[in-house]
């Protein structure tokens, strides 16, 4: 178990580097340089340039290179080329927005869908049909969709949510809570169909494998067979989808804090592509794939620990 973690954790360094290392590569290749950013369509070329050595954009990029990768050891992102205020102290304020709405998302897309799918397995007949196809309708909605008809329900007709907006859980929790319930909701209810599908086929399958039948003939309680020999089964793939739903909803987040107008990863991501800030926008990358890193290393020893083969493998 020793090797397998250290194994992942060499692997995790190793793309955390590339991502680094791609990202600066490609900022650099992009048209145009943070002295015409800065200085914007009045500045002259003299002066870009001067500005352009101020900053150490002429640089040989190896050494420019370092000194970035140095300064984010010192936990130094940089400065914003359109503003000039602290990456870092900017991507702290935006990363738990981000992550809060992907991670309840998840856990509650898991819960209900968990919860659906191993009922609609057990149960059989009507229950499972209408949880298939109930969940095959809510996957092809779209977010966007979705969130906009919760707006108009619970913001326009029932006056209960905010529609828009965000509220530091620091000044005020309760008006956190408030401000996060329709986005993840709106991410909650197609989350909640992959996972509920995912455990049914998942749960069926696990209680068709031979075991099961032996078990049954031993005289173990149905129960018992049902839910913690099968459903340790039925929870390999769950955990894999859950995994990959977080890291999708947290990739993938430019939608929905946009029409909710939160303050996260996702919006400085579109202001950093719209305003050509690079420093601002190699951080982004930089920020999503550390946390997509760091939950695939915890969803490979969560795998790990469920299915002890995989440690070998």
């Amino acid at each position: 178990m020793v090797f397998y973690i250290g194994r992942r954790l060499a692997f995790a360094l190793i793309t955390v580097f590339a991502a680094v290392l791609i990202s600066f590569l490609l900022v650099h290749a992009a048209p145009g340089s943070p002295g015409a950013v800065v200085l914007g369509p009045s500045g002259t070329p003299a002066e870009i340039a001067a500005k352009n050595h101020e900053l150490g954009w002429d640089q040989p990029l190896v050494i420019q290179f370092f000194k970035y990768v140095g300064g984010l050891f010192r936990g130094d992102l940089g400065t914003s080329l359109i503003d000039g205020h602290s990456i870092a102290a900017d991507m702290a304020t935006r990363l738990p927005v981000t992550t809060a709405i992907a991670l309840f998302a998840t856990i509650f897309s898991g819960a209900f869908g968990i919860v659906l799918g191993v009922t609609a397995a057990v149960r059989q007949g009507w229950l499972s049909r209408l949880v298939n196809s109930g969940s095959a309708v809510m996957i092809s909605l779209p977010a966007f969709w979705v969130g906009i008809l919760l707006v108009y329900f619970f913001s326009i007709q029932l006056n209960l949510l905010p529609a828009t907006g965000y509220v530091s859980f620091a000044d005020d929790p309760l008006g956190w809570a408030k401000s996060l319930v329709l986005p993840v909701l709106t991410l909650t209810l197609g989350g909640a169909a992959i996972v509920a599908r995912t455990a049914c086929a998942g749960m069926q399958a696990a209680l068709r494998q031979e075991h099961m039948r032996t078990l049954r003939a031993l005289g173990t309680a149905p129960w018992r067979i049902r839910y913690i020999h099968a459903l340790r089964l039925a929870s390999l793939p769950v955990v894999s989808v859950l995994g990959i739903q977080f890291i999708a909803l947290f990739g993938g987040s430019v939608i929905i804090e946009t029409l909710f107008a939160l303050p996260g990863i996702g919006q400085a991501s579109q202001a950093a592509v719209s305003s050509h800030d690079f420093p601002a926008l190699i951080a982004v990358v930089i920020a999503a794939t550390v946390v997509v890193v760091i939950v695939n290393l915890l969803l490979d020893l969560a795998v790990a620990a469920l299915d002890p083969k995989l440690r070998t493998a």
